[in-house]
């Protein structure tokens, strides 16, 4: 662990420690994988344009997500089957989210409940949420959730259907036997069952509602007084529909390239919908990020924050809460080193100025 001098290093000592099933299931993205590379590699056509000579003794980092104030712009996404990397999954993630004073979304599918979850101690927690057939079912899990003090629902948009996941129809994924999707233990739908193909496939084809539309976003609005975040919004027209909708944000996000192959990176998506909220509602990014220097380039252009997914599972993997732990430090670390060699002192200091990217157009020096 000590060696470990970056995010990405953990995937390699994860792959060493889970069973293929597992770590295929973690790391693999939907059909030819183009935009699983794409959604890192996209970072890298981003550069700086850093200013010099400020004062950058003291950089802060602290910001407010829906009002609730946390210590840096980098939070967890909602990463499924926890337990799958660590025993302790998701409590392991809770601790270490709680430790960064961050927030930690939960996943709909996670191997603990949103009540095991929140008996981890405090914290700033979100609940992502598939929508099943059985509505019912829907607005209890919402109700626990709230009552268990979660503080904001993210609704997943983009898997009405699920994306092929080759690797996982290969190993025939399924969850292992001595786990279970806890939010649904109640009501038998926590196990999967083994199938000759992917077992998550054939479950959400079951379970999950592909009837799902904007309609349903004002639904949950009528059961929930919580804020409605759209997870797997990447186009204009859709974030301006948000707004009509009432969202009370976005998280550009291609599911980590899980779903629709060939959709672009989400750094490349951010902007289109940041300008089409008009500062409305604020903008999230989701995929890619394992560099402080990626954080840096999502505020710049537009971000209110970034969500990461499989850093937490593959440190997780490697070492527990201490490796979740590790993974904000080390993030944390690089984004504030970004911000002082930018000269940013505070978030609202990082501009669109900072960045030049390969759809803008030849500067123009300024006359002095």
């Amino acid at each position: 662990m000590e060696m470990i001098t970056n995010v990405s290093e953990f995937e390699k000592i994860a792959k060493e420690k889970l069973p293929k099933m597992v770590y295929d299931y973690y790391a693999s993205g939907a059909e030819d994988q183009w935009t699983l590379k794409e959604n890192e590699r996209a970072f890298s056509r981003i550069l700086f344009r850093p200013r010099v000579l400020i004062d950058v003794s003291k950089i802060d980092l602290r910001t407010t997500v829906l009002g609730f104030n946390i210590s840096m712009p980098i939070m967890i996404a909602p990463t499924a089957m926890q337990k799958m990397a660590h025993p302790e999954g998701e409590f392991a993630t809770a601790r270490a989210a709680s430790a960064a004073d961050t927030i930690m979304t939960l996943s709909s599918w996670a191997t603990s409940s949103v009540e095991e979850v929140a008996s981890t101690g405090p914290g700033i927690r979100f609940f992502q949420l598939y929508v099943y057939k059985d509505r019912n079912m829907v607005a209890q899990l919402v109700k626990r959730a709230e009552k268990a003090g979660f503080k904001a629902i993210a609704l997943t948009v983009d898997t009405p259907w699920l994306g092929r996941r080759e690797a996982d129809i290969k190993n025939r994924f399924t969850l292992p036997p001595n786990l279970s999707l806890k939010n649904f233990d109640d009501i038998d739908l926590g196990k999967m069952d083994k199938t000759n193909d992917s077992g998550l496939a054939s479950y959400v084809a079951g379970q999950t509602d592909r009837s799902l539309s904007w309609k349903d976003v004002k639904w949950l609005q009528t059961i929930t007084h919580l804020p409605i975040l759209l997870k797997g919004v990447i186009t204009a027209e859709d974030a301006q529909l948000a707004v009509q909708h009432g969202a009370a944000g976005i998280i550009v996000s291609n599911h980590g390239a899980r779903q629709l192959d060939y959709v672009p990176a989400t750094i490349m998506a951010l902007e289109e919908v940041v300008k089409a909220t008009r500062g409305i509602i604020p903008v999230f990014l989701d995929g890619g990020v394992r560099r402080g220097t990626d954080v840096f380039k999502a505020l710049a252009l537009g971000a209110s924050g970034v969500f990461i997914g499989r850093p937490v599972l593959f440190s997780l993997a490697a070492a527990g809460e201490t490796g979740v732990r590790k993974v904000l430090q080390m993030l944390r670390d690089e984004f504030e080193l970004t911000m002082a060699l930018s000269g940013c002192r505070s978030l609202k200091e990082i501009t669109r100025d900072h960045v030049v990217t390969e759809w803008d157009r030849p500067r123009i020096a300024p006359r002095l």
